[in-house]
């Protein structure tokens, strides 16, 4: 695999985990966490190689997502 292979597999299973713990979290629908995944700041920084987001475990992302969805501020403190 090269390295863009293993980054989209990251992201794509870290937006599997993030979907399932929105879903289990909150009463959304798939399109609503989807929706909120695709349109939040830790999305963004989750497909920018610069931060290596990507390579936290999807519980350490959530955790940042979550925070962004209840306050509306991304939670590294960068963002």
């Amino acid at each position: 695999m090269t390295k863009e292979q293993i980054k989209i597999y990251l992201i794509d299973r870290a937006v599997d985990e993030l979907t399932k713990s929105l879903i289990e979290d909150y009463p959304i629908s798939l399109a609503d966490a989807l929706d909120i995944i695709y349109n939040s700041d830790t999305f963004q920084k989750l497909e920018d190689t610069e931060t290596d987001l990507y390579v936290q475990s999807p519980a350490y992302i959530y955790e940042l997502l979550n925070t962004e969805y209840k306050t509306g501020r991304f939670g590294m403190g960068r963002g």
